[in-house]
């Protein structure tokens, strides 16, 4: 598997307004090359179609694309991989079904990473770190519970949560591989951000 990249993009349609797949180009635009297809709400053929589209899009770009959860839709319209909530299908059930898919796992706790690593997930996303628009019933984990998570597993972790690009730095400085989200993405500023270093 190559090397992943800094920055992982999670879609929002209602976020992303009307114009969501021009508000991914934009996004693409800005050097993400990591997006996550995150549409709890489709059925299946309206994600397919979606999902359809937006490999479109990333295969222009250069980008991985990852669908949440749905393996099924990941394999028909070829993604990469697939992104896997805390309590779906342990990684080693999509490995060992799709070898060829990159897994990733929300980790919500020090626990939750170390099972997702001992279950073959590639990666793993991380928090919130900090309080989140997103889930704002959610209690931040905080740098120190990333810190240390990021000293006990082997694999990438994501920050996620919270993190503007202000507190991009912070991230780093306590051992995430990358960051992950939303609304981060939405704005702009992302200037030097993939290299580790921040804005």
């Amino acid at each position: 598997m190559r090397e992943l990249p800094k920055l992982y993009a999670i879609t929002d349609r209602r976020k992303y307004g009307e114009d969501f797949l021009g508000t991914l180009e934009r996004i693409l635009k800005k050097g993400v090359k990591m997006v996550q297809l995150r549409e709890k709400d489709l059925k299946g053929r309206e994600l397919y179609d979606l999902a359809r589209k937006v490999r479109e899009l990333t295969d222009r770009y250069g980008a991985l694309l990852l669908i949440n959860e749905r393996f099924d839709i990941a394999v028909a319209v070829g993604a990469d991989g697939v992104h896997l909530p805390e309590r779906s299908f342990p990684p080693s059930v999509v490995k060992r079904l799709f070898p060829e898919l990159i897994v990733g796992f929300s980790a919500h706790s020090l626990e939750s990473a170390k099972f997702a690593e001992e279950e073959g997930a590639d990666f793993i996303t991380f928090g919130p770190v900090f309080k989140t628009s997103s889930h704002p019933e959610a209690k931040p984990v905080g740098t120190m519970e990333l810190k240390k998570v990021v000293s006990q597993v082997r694999i990438p972790v994501y920050a996620l949560g919270g993190i503007t690009w202000e507190r991009i730095k912070l991230c780093y400085k306590n051992g995430a591989y990358g960051i992950a989200g939303i609304t981060i993405f939405l704005k702009d500023g992302n200037e030097g951000a993939d290299t580790g270093e921040g804005p």
